[in-house]
């Protein structure tokens, strides 16, 4: 038979307020606040006993997580795994807790911020102080309420030898409260708490001479005792909490920043990136590099800062820029007796004391009356030794052990306990049962029983029992302070006026990636001469710039790299360069084809790319200015395996001239090329065979005298006046170079713009280099093939070239 359905005429208001107020009564009391007795939210003491109870202890081996979270769903918390989960991993972290409570095997997530591992990876097990927490569970020492389900029971408040709500501290977020209790050392809220049960009365003063304030996992600088001392006797104050750092000097003169520690609850990648972002937007201009360098032996971030930069200025915007120094707020709400309570430090150790007040008489009410009941059975059995024929004959001639145990009381004085005792008693422990050692036991147990009704009748004996557990807590668990007390707050003041002036520099980038800021200084003391560089590499751009300007790196895969000049490593010249995937991570494919220099974006110009695969892309040099350099950007857009050949900076009115490998030049106007965005493919720029590519693109204005130097694999080289080739349109085939050869015909390495003092040089295979003077070269027609420098046979194939420019002979290496 079902139930008739009511509807209730209610006023709006009055249903919410119910339901709202119920619902928050529940995540007050039993989510997000953390109780004043053991310091634990409700999952927090789920997780633990369900571990506890699981025999997940610290003497025995560790067992995957997902078993834990499903013993606690199922038996004591129904919410999801993931909360049940992330729960466990907080408790794990040693920069999160003071003390850690579960030992976790795995991957349990970084102060970067970085998430742990699937619950099905890791395996944890309750950590050795955790076990403090749980001890003496089984002694009826706290209440036990039904779970969810009635079908098991769960702790309301877990026994706690020592005050972790103190040592861990909490945070939380509910109903009308919230909470922030910092953590503390162990060593020094037990040695508050011993001198609170000797002197009630004591003050936030006198207690602040053990209890110097809040000690993080992190460590760091705590400034304010004005703050610590009013959040102790109030509940509410603010510290701030300033990173460990240091200053270094480096060679050179220049100086770094070396951090240390950060503060409690910083995100130590968000941090670094902060600080970063700060050089990259040139908003402190000061810092040349910021690295974290953090491993297994400890944190360590470095600022590497520019020469002659106070760094003290550096140190003091950072610290209120960032999160190297934070404002801590205490707000120490916890729940006593059933209710949300701001309190202070006296109160909470008052709370802790007069839980382990019932704590112990429970325990020692559980104690004595098990001595009390072995005592009793251990009489029995002194009783029965002394007449154990008689007793046996008696068991001997009863019927069953029912009767037995009956005869034994009625015959011999026996009690039921002590008859049960008799009757269950193995026959193989009657050879060994001594009297002596029973009236040992029973001797021992007297004493024991003694000694626990004087701790039940006399609270200071009680209280020697707590101090006595908490100094053995502190021997086992404690350890030094890790945050350092300065007592004033120290202002923060800027000088903002100490950046960096412009200054004239030389940049260098070679073949092989290598990149540098060297000081007009350096390069003149080296006479420029000695360049430090790898061997086998080669200069590929050398710029005379300013550390205003911005250098654009291209690469062969279609990506840039947008590098503010003052923000390259400042090195010598005679210093190998830093490699540009350690400035910007770049795939290990990508090579750098060009560095073009930009004093101002604003300024008319324009990008002209030009790939293998004959395409040809014109874009506004402004749309290359980026605002972020912490990674390559997108150039063009590359199609299939094409890469990128030659860049250049143009005015928009040049001659285009693209060469293939098969022999083929084609020339054309630069208008042909139209304008398009940054990232679009671009137009077709030579209509090139199924098996050629373009080896070359060069651009020239119509008042250049330069003539064009061709290479070929064979070692050939052969220079041809620009009036040798018709200026046609884009997306021809092109023109014939070279005379075709059916045996071993050449191809083409590549062409060169030169003038009349400048110098080819041409690098083969095998590594030997050839360098040719222009005026060696006589001008040739298109169809010839030009004059051998290098033997293919004997120096393998030539597989580069590159044009030595008259003005820089004398400094350029060879």
């Amino acid at each position: 038979m079902t139930s008739t359905e009511k509807y209730r005429d209610l006023p709006l208001e009055e249903v919410i307020g119910d339901r709202f107020g119920r619902y928050s009564k529940y995540i007050i009391q039993d989510r997000a606040l953390p109780d004043a007795r053991d310091g634990l939210k409700p999952v927090q003491r789920r997780i633990l006993y369900a571990m506890h109870h699981d025999g997940n202890t610290n003497e025995k081996p560790y067992r995957k997580s997902a078993k834990t979270v499903g013993l606690v769903i199922g038996n004591y918390h129904p919410h999801g795994d993931s909360s049940v989960y992330e729960a466990m991993v907080r408790m794990s972290q040693d920069w999160k807790l003071r003390r850690e409570l579960i030992q976790m095997h795995g991957n349990n997530g970084s102060v970067d911020g970085d998430p742990p591992a699937a619950m099905r990876y890791t395996e944890a097990r309750l950590s050795s102080i955790a076990g403090q927490l749980l001890s003496d569970i089984d002694k009826h020492t706290v209440d036990f309420v039904p779970n969810f389900d009635d079908t098991a029971e769960e702790p309301v408040v877990l026994p706690a030898k020592y005050p972790n709500l103190l040592v861990n501290g909490s945070t939380g977020i509910s109903a009308g409260y919230a909470t922030e209790i910092p953590p503390h050392n162990l060593g020094e809220i037990v040695d508050a708490t011993i001198m609170r049960i000797d002197k009630p009365n004591c003050t936030v003063d006198d207690l602040m001479e053990v209890v110097k304030g809040p000690d993080f996992p992190t460590g760091g600088i705590i400034q304010g005792a004005d703050g610590i001392k009013k959040a102790y006797e109030t509940g509410k104050g603010k510290i701030v909490i300033r990173s460990k750092t240091e200053i270094e000097t480096l060679r050179g003169g220049r100086q770094q920043i070396l951090i240390t520690e950060i503060p409690f609850d910083v995100n130590k990648a968000s941090l670094v990136k902060k600080i970063d972002e700060l050089r990259l937007d040139r908003k402190l201009e000061g810092i040349s590099e910021v690295r974290d360098e953090t491993d297994r032996t400890g944190l360590r971030i470095v600022i590497e800062l520019k020469k002659e930069i106070d760094s003290d200025v550096i140190l003091q915007y950072l610290f209120k820029n960032t999160d190297l120094q934070v404002t801590y707020n205490f707000n120490m709400v916890a729940i006593y007796k059933k209710r949300p309570q701001l309190m202070g430090l006296r109160e909470m150790l008052d709370a802790y004391i007069n839980h382990r007040k019932e704590v112990i008489t429970r325990r020692s009410e559980f104690e004595l009356k098990k001595a009390r009941e072995r005592e009793h059975i251990v009489q029995g059995l002194i009783k029965m030794i002394s007449i154990l024929d008689r007793v046996i004959a008696t068991i001997r001639a009863s019927h069953d052990k029912m009767d037995a145990k009956k005869n034994l009381v009625a015959e011999y004085g026996f009690s039921q306990a002590q008859a049960e005792a008799i009757v269950s008693l193995q026959l193989y422990r009657l050879t060994n049962t001594d009297i002596t050692a029973l009236q040992n036991e029973a001797t021992e147990l007297q004493a024991k029983i003694a000694e626990l009704s004087a701790i039940l009748e006399s609270e200071k004996k009680l209280m020697s029992v707590i101090k006595k557990e908490l100094k053995e807590v502190k021997k086992g668990y404690a350890d030094s302070r890790r945050s350092q007390i300065e007592a004033k707050i120290e202002d923060i003041k800027i000088n903002l006026d100490v950046l960096i002036p412009s200054e004239d520099v030389i940049v260098t980038v070679t073949k092989e990636g290598y990149i540098k800021r060297t000081s007009l200084r350096s390069y003149t003391a080296s006479g420029g001469q000695d360049f430090g560089m790898k061997e086998g590499d080669r200069i590929l751009h050398k710029m005379d710039i300013n550390t205003t300007d911005t250098l654009l790196l291209f690469t062969n895969k279609g990506s840039y790299i947008y590098c503010p000049v003052h923000l390259l490593p400042d090195i010598r010249w005679k210093d190998a360069g830093q490699h540009i995937s350690s400035i910007v991570p770049i795939d290990k494919d990508d090579c750098i084809v060009k560095a073009i220099s930009v004093s101002d974006f604003d300024k008319p110009g324009y990008l002209l790319f030009i790939t293998k695969n004959g395409m040809a892309k014109k874009s506004e040099l402004g749309l290359y200015k980026a605002t972020r350099y912490s990674k390559p950007l997108v150039a063009l857009n590359l199609k299939g395996n094409d890469e990128v050949v030659d860049i250049h900076l143009t005015d928009g009115s040049s001659t285009v001239f693209l060469a293939t490998s098969h022999g083929y030049g084609l020339m054309f106007k630069e208008e042909d090329v139209p304008v398009i965005g940054a990232r679009a493919a671009g137009v077709k720029g030579i209509n090139l065979k199924d098996d050629d590519f373009v080896v070359s693109g060069k651009v020239f204005t119509e008042d250049s005298s330069s003539m064009i130097a061709l290479v070929t694999h064979r070692g050939a080289v052969k220079k041809m006046k620009r009036s040798e080739f018709e200026l046609g349109t884009r997306a021809k085939r092109g023109v014939v170079m070279l005379r075709e050869l059916k045996k071993n015909p050449h191809k083409v390495v590549g062409i060169e713009l030169l003038d009349d003092m400048d110098q080819l040089v041409i690098e083969s295979e095998k590594g030997k280099m050839e360098e040719i003077s222009s005026f060696q070269l006589r001008p040739s027609d298109r169809y010839s093939n030009g004059s051998f420098f290098m033997d293919e046979a004997e120096s393998g194939p030539i597989i580069d070239q590159w044009v030595v420019k008259a003005a820089k002979i004398e400094n350029e290496p060879k």
